[in-house]
């Protein structure tokens, strides 16, 4: 599996306001780490029955962190830096993630040590054709009209294959070994 970080604080940089609702009210965020039963009005969770058990490794008790948004995929299109897979299908998603220690949310050091960790800890992986990006990005937290700056980190999960059900299979196990890392991860401090 590969795995890489990154950080990415420019002016043009994605950004995260937490929490979070679109301009619509169809979309929203949902507490999973204090209501876990909510993963059922994830739609996500409904169409691709593998994101579920992803999230709630992110959510446990356990964890140090908790998921904000998610989105998964399927797709032919792939990029040139793709091309060493070999594959004509990708399934890839992203998960956005904080701290839960709302002390930790302010400290870009901390943040940087969380992904270099994990990336570290996903180098002794199975190579299965899969990678995940760690990206370590700027985040608004709104608490009673307060706005404070912070982070967040989005994890991107993809994997590879020549048939829509290999790269879907390969993506399901690499969401299963990055859950893992940031269980070890949070067992460790």
């Amino acid at each position: 599996m590969d795995a890489d970080f990154s950080i990415e604080l420019g002016h043009d940089d994605p950004v995260l306001d937490f929490p979070w609702k679109d301009p619509d009210g169809k979309l929203a965020y949902f507490d999973l780490k204090r209501h876990p039963e909510l993963i059922t009005k994830i739609e996500e969770a409904e169409k691709f029955p593998e994101l579920p058990e992803f999230l709630r490794a992110l959510n446990s008790p356990r964890s140090v962190v908790e998921s904000v948004k998610c989105d998964v995929w399927t797709t032919m299109e792939m990029s040139p830096e793709e091309d060493v897979y070999g594959a004509s299908h990708k399934a890839g998603s992203y998960v956005d993630v904080v701290f839960c220690d709302t002390e930790r949310r302010f400290s870009l050091t901390l943040h940087e040590d969380f992904v270099r960790r994990i990336k570290e800890l996903l180098s002794h992986a199975p190579e299965i054709s899969s990678a995940c990006e760690l990206c370590v990005r700027r985040c608004f937290f709104v608490r009673r009209e307060k706005v404070s700056e912070g982070f967040y980190v989005t994890i991107y999960v993809n994997g590879y294959g020549n048939e829509p059900a290999t790269a879907r299979k390969n993506w399901a196990i690499a969401c299963n070994l990055v859950g893992s890392a940031i269980l070890q991860l949070s067992a460790t401090g």
